[in-house]
């Protein structure tokens, strides 16, 4: 019995330790694929390691390791169990907190995304990382609920369970693309240790018309001169698609010696040989080419030292059949975290991805124009381009229409799924009706006059007081309405910097000149002909009018109520008239269009429709005589008193001409 309770010790032991061994193992192994970059494969040994080895502390690094790991490769729900994991056991790095909330962000945490990153900020309040990761869960759930105006839509006949992703259009055009896959039926065989995928290669895929869908993608080429056992990726062509540059990773029983760029050009059909640029000397990484219109200039993505941190954005200059030295576009572009897949538009435009720029999450798509300065401005894509996941590789189709492809490994793609984009014009559209101001009816046999900073001069007739038209783009209008026995209206409505469609709604309202026009809101100095200042907006709206009826000439009247004496009355009216006649010539109205005359008392008001609405005690075509007046309420009268009292004026013509005066010879 002693011996074989002894047996049993010794049996535990050899396997605690052949454990401890193996866990010791496995650990040491998944450090050397972490440092070298084989996330994928350092996922798998830390793994085992972590079941087997009862060491804290080295459970507390493999949590950290795997989670960063798990982040490199875009698993960002994977990541955040593990940054959970290694933030409870207390991780003396306090970035994997920053890290935990930006996972949580990509996998739509946002609230407890929130808190970690109070969290971090608490103790590392300067860090434009986790500001931006901050304010992007504030942006984030607006941008998700209005949405730009781009269409997006996965492109099922492109995609398999693999990764596909990169797409370039041969030339520009809409029927034919190269793009990059790991499928199965590709050349390199070998799995690769960062994603724990096939080596990706270059396939071509031609649109088929009749079916109105892509067909199947088929490699580039079969014969070992592009696609090699090792691992092809992201391409860039010329305008023309006789010259390719591509990224190709070598390995060297599978070590990896890193990514580099190679050229190849179009002769007959047939691909030249693949020549190496080079660029970069020993760097480990040059990738993702993008070629500008002209071909002169070539931007793509390096580790090169004197960047800003992580992978940059660099651009080389064509200097007869070579690059120039790589310069780096900058802080504006580059920042401290990732920046990769740039795509150069023939205007100039500049989209990439970047983890570090106020994002959804994940990698998220930017774009970047030059202003006059060559500075470089920066805008988020925003959903539906973007969104919690990696989002990357936009390719443009040349013409009138923005649209192409792009890649993701959002919500519902299998890996790296392809995307097509396509923005609809905006469409502005304008819809009103013509009133007679004072019947409120809409006026029928009224014309209208639209004027455009776009050039636009038309005419056109409101049948039944109504008209509508299209409007363009970055312009700004002025709507005239017009009609015979009626003053002018004008509105103005604008399509400038507007980033979505609008239907817009202008009423014009016309005022017949068959009776007097009460100009409401001019006041005086009691008893007095000064005008009060709060009488300027009411005087400059008259200034307007005849601005823009420039044919009229006008009579200005001015009424009194009938406390006082009859001859105070006219005397003060009189001068009140003048007093605003005085005030249309200072700014600019020809005196020849204006008549002063004071009417004191002796043309008491009589009740409008308008007015009979506003006050319940009068009706249509009440006269506010003395009479009148004197048999109402006293608050009543009051009210009465105070509609006599105003200044209006009346259509003396309609056939003004400015007369100007003769230049005179020096």
């Amino acid at each position: 019995m002693k011996r074989t309770y002894l047996a049993v010790i010794s049996l535990s032991l050899v396997l605690l330790i052949l454990g401890a061994c193996s866990s010791q193992k496995y650990y040491r192994s998944g450090q050397l694929s972490y440092e070298i970059g084989e996330y994928y494969r350092a996922t798998e040994k830390y793994r085992k390691a972590y079941r087997k080895d009862d060491n804290l502390q080295h459970k507390m690094e493999m949590a950290y390791h795997m989670a960063e790991a798990y982040r490199a490769i875009g698993e960002y729900g994977k990541a955040a169990i593990w940054y959970k994991n290694a933030i409870r056991r207390q991780h003396p790095d306090f970035k994997a907190v920053l890290h935990y909330a930006d996972c949580l962000r990509a996998t739509k945490k946002y609230e407890e995304a929130i808190e970690a990153y109070q969290q971090y900020l608490d103790s590392v309040p300067q860090d434009v990382q986790a500001i931006n990761g901050l304010d992007a869960c504030r942006y984030i759930q607006d941008w998700e609920d209005k949405p730009t105006r781009y269409v997006v839509n996965s492109v099922r006949e492109l995609n398999s369970k693999y990764a596909d992703y990169a797409p370039v259009f041969v030339g520009g055009r809409d029927n034919e693309i190269l793009m990059t896959s790991t499928r199965e039926n590709n050349v390199g065989k070998k799995e690769n240790n960062i994603t724990g995928e096939q080596f990706a290669d270059i396939f071509r895929v031609e649109y088929q018309v009749q079916r109105q869908k892509w067909g199947a993608p088929k490699l580039i080429d079969e014969s070992g001169l592009i696609n090699t056992p090792d691992e092809e990726g992201a391409v860039t062509l010329s305008s023309s698609g006789d010259e390719m540059i591509f990224t190709r990773a070598r390995y060297n029983k599978q070590e990896d010696l890193g990514a580099e760029l190679y050229r190849v050009k179009m002769s007959r059909g047939d691909w030249s040989e693949p020549v190496k640029l080079e660029l970069l000397g020993d760097s480990l990484i040059a990738a993702h080419p993008s070629l500008s219109a002209n071909g002169d200039t070539l931007y793509f993505v390096s580790d090169k030292p004197g960047g800003f941190g992580g992978k940059d954005i660099w651009m080389s200059v064509r200097s007869g059949a070579t690059f120039g030295t790589p310069v780096n576009l900058g802080a504006k572009i580059n920042t401290p975290g990732d920046e990769v897949f740039p795509t150069i538009r023939s205007n100039g435009e500049l989209y990439f991805s970047s983890n570090y720029h106020m994002g959804m999450g994940g990698l998220d798509i930017f774009k970047a124009t030059r202003n006059e300065d060559g500075e470089w401005h920066i805008q988020n894509m925003k959903a539906p381009i973007n969104s919690s996941g990696d989002d990357f590789g936009m390719a443009f189709i040349e013409g009138e229409e923005t649209r192409g492809l792009f890649a993701s490994n959002r919500k519902g793609s299998r890996s790296d799924d392809i995307y097509s984009f396509y923005l609809p014009p905006k469409i502005f559209r304008i819809a009103g009706e013509i009133y007679n101001k004072e019947t409120s009816q809409r006026l029928d046999g009224a014309r209208i006059r639209i004027i455009g900073t776009d050039g636009t001069n038309l005419k056109m007739r409101a049948d039944d007081g109504k008209f509508q038209m299209k409007l363009n783009p970055e312009t700004e209008y002025v709507f005239a309405a017009f009609k015979d026995g009626f003053l002018n209206d004008k509105g103005r409505e604008s399509t400038i910097g507007l980033a979505d469609s609008k239907d817009f709604r202008l009423d014009l309202y016309l005022t017949p000149t068959d009776a007097p026009i009460k100009i409401d809101n001019i006041n005086y100095e009691f008893g007095s002909w000064e005008l009060l200042p709060e009488s300027v907006s009411a005087l400059d709206s008259l200034v307007d009018i005849l601005t823009l009826n420039p044919t009229i000439t006008i009579e200005l009247m001015a009424h009194t109520d009938f406390v006082g004496s009859e001859q105070f009355n006219f005397n003060l009216s009189q001068k009140r008239a003048q007093s605003v006649v005085d005030y249309l010539i200072q700014k600019g109205i020809n005196p020849d269009r204006l008549v002063a005359k004071g009417y004191g008392e002796t043309w008491p008001k009589k009740v409008t429709r308008t007015m009979a609405k506003q006050y319940e005690f009068l009706q249509r075509n009440d006269e506010l005589t003395e009479e009148f007046i004197n048999g109402l309420t006293p608050e009543q009268q009051e009210i009465a008193k105070a509609l006599n009292r105003r200044t209006e004026f009346r259509v003396l013509s309609t056939d003004f001409h400015e007369r100007f005066a003769p230049e005179v010879e020096e």
